[in-house]
This record gives structure tokens, C-alpha cells and sequence, in this order.
């Protein structure tokens, strides 16, 4: 669900002129298969973000075919790297394809297997990390993502308004409650400063800007 209205969001794809057959190529992957990627609006949310904090170490928990990790990809640079993680291996492989045909696969680790687990092994810090797992395990990933991520850095949370189902009162599905369990983790941590941006499905961006978080 979008919550901008058709003709501002028209507006605002016209405005991201990406000359590259390769995301052309994963937009018609994920719209061909229903898959979830975030968008290229989103996706020029999280490189702008990088880029603002000069982001050289990016962590994703939830990478799908690496959608995302292509933005944060260029966003890094040729020195940084972008730690990719999913649990379906037909993901990961397909990631490597388009990422390494885009010639961004030496910026890009993948891992298959649990994406908190996989944080939790990684040696940190980092300087912006990406949650979109599954729903039901935003609340127990919020504290290891925040031991894991700089002070200065980013946690950026994709879905967070879940289209709309957060704000129905009747909805008590698990992964509305999930989800709103951890929003308000995160504006009500001591250390984090977050905004929720009503783009495409709602991102979180939640700056670390003390130790109190961890």
C-alpha cells in the first residue's frame, strides 16, 4: 500500500531517472513475482541516508534478491562492503546475478540462514542497518541491531506502517502487533531519535545518538 496520493507518487518516480537496464531488469523480477522489494523510492531514501553519514559498513537483515543491497551498494563505494542475508538460497543466488551483472557484487557478502543470527556472528559496528524480516521478529532484532550499529548511525526499518493495519485498533494480527510493539521500542528508547516517513509501506529511520540504546 502507498499512502502518497497516485498522482504525487507518479510525480515523484518521474523525478529518479535511473539509466540502468539492471534495476529496470529486478523491478520486472519482483512486480513479475509480487515479490516486496522497496521501490526506487525507497531505495534512493536508503542510499541518500548512506550517503549522508558516509556509510562504508551496511548490514541488511532481510535482503530478498537484493533489491536493496543495490542501492546500498553504490551508496558504499568500492572500499565498503553491503552484508546481505536471507533464508531462501534461490534469493541469494539470484542477488548474486543481478548484483554482479550490475558490477556490484565485490561490494556484497551474502548469507543464507537467520538473519538476526548472522548480525549477532558479524563483528561490528556498523554504520546503517537495514530490518526487513519477517514481521514477528522486529521486536526481538531491535536490540541486537542497536548493539551491533555505531553511535551515529542508522537503523532503517521498511513496513512500519503495514498498510495501515497498525492504526485499525481491531487488528491484533501477530505481525501488527509485532510491528507496533516495535515503533514503540524505538521512539521510546533512551538514545534513538526516530522518524516514521509515510513512503511506500512506511520506513523507520532511527538515528543512534547515544550509548543509552545499547
Amino acid at each position: 500500500m502507498d499512502f502518497t496520493p497516485p498522482a504525487i507518487d507518479n510525480y515523484l518516480h518521474e523525478l529518479i531517472d535511473i539509466d540502468d537496464p539492471i534495476h529496470e531488469e529486478m523491478l520486472h523480477y519482483a512486480e513479475s513475482r509480487r515479490f516486496p522489494a522497496i521501490g526506487p523510492l525507497v531505495g534512493k531514501l536508503c542510499q541518500t541516508l548512506a550517503l549522508s553519514i558516509r556509510a562504508r559498513r551496511v548490514f541488511e537483515l532481510g535482503s530478498g534478491f537484493g533489491y536493496s543491497a543495490y542501492w546500498f551498494a553504490e551508496a558504499v563505494g568500492p572500499d565498503g562492503i553491503v552484508y546481505c542475508t536471507d533464508t531462501n538460497s534461490e534469493n541469494a543466488d539470484m542477488a548474486r546475478e543481478f548484483l554482479g551483472r550490475a558490477g556490484l557484487l565485490s561490494r556484497v557478502k551474502f548469507t543464507v540462514g537467520d538473519a538476526v543470527d548472522t548480525l549477532r556472528r558479524t563483528p561490528g559496528p556498523f554504520d546503517v542497518i537495514l530490518n526487513d524480516i519477517d514481521k514477528e521478529g522486529y521486536p526481538a532484532a531491535l536490540p541486537v541491531a542497536l548493539e551491533k550499529l555505531r553511535t551515529g548511525g542508522l537503523l532503517i526499518t521498511d513496513n512500519l506502517l503495514w498498510s495501515g493495519r497498525v492504526a485499525n485498533a481491531e487488528d491484533h494480527a501477530r505481525e501488527t502487533e509485532a510491528i507496533r510493539r516495535y515503533t514503540v521500542q524505538l521512539y521510546a528508547t533512551p538514545g534513538l531519535s526516530t522518524t516514521l516517513v509515510p513512503l511506500r509501506d512506511g520506513v523507520g529511520i532511527t538515528l543512534k545518538v547515544g550509548d543509552a540504546a545499547k
